[in-house]
């Protein structure tokens, strides 16, 4: 039994290192070059994001540790990732610049916001999934837009109510 809670408790970590992992093969996939495959790995890690908090839900083991490393690995896979891709992509300019400093930065408040005061059915503001998520199907398709980039970065720090999934 006690072999059953352990396992147990790191099931949805392992999702989570999934998600971290396939985060830290997409910017090195970008750095070689490869957007594509750094876009669709920023995907993979949207669905190992979507399966750990439902796997600890499910099993009953929610941890202090799990969220804590949730948002860690978000940070990167749909903060970090994302805006290096995009930055990859877009035309060199100031406020290019801007944009890549301001996503991960939002993405990052956001993230610490949400885990200092928790909401119950809802976000408050835009989940950083949600707004890495169109950065590299843009990025998929060798597209990028910084109001868009920009739009996104604002709107995961703004008081709207998102419902949870």
């Amino acid at each position: 039994m006690i072999l059953f809670s352990q396992v147990a408790k790191a099931v949805p970590n392992l999702f989570t290192m999934g998600n971290l992992l396939c985060g830290v093969l997409s910017i090195t996939c970008m750095m070689s070059g490869f957007l594509e495959t750094a876009s669709i790995l920023v995907l993979f890690s949207a669905v190992f994001d979507l399966l750990d908090g439902r796997i600890a839900r499910g099993l009953k083991v929610n941890s202090e540790l799990g969220v804590q490393m949730d948002s860690l690995a978000d940070i990167i896979s749909f903060g970090v990732a994302p805006a290096l891709l995009f930055h990859a992509i877009a035309p060199p300019s100031i406020l290019t610049s801007l944009a890549f400093i301001l996503f991960p930065i939002m993405g990052a408040l956001r993230l610490a916001k949400f885990n200092v005061k928790p909401t119950i059915g809802y976000f408050s503001g835009l989940p950083i999934p949600a707004a890495g998520l169109p950065l590299a199907v843009m990025g998929f398709f060798s597209y990028s837009n910084v109001w868009i980039t920009i739009i996104l970065a604002v709107l995961m720090v703004t008081p709207i109510r998102v419902k949870k999934l």
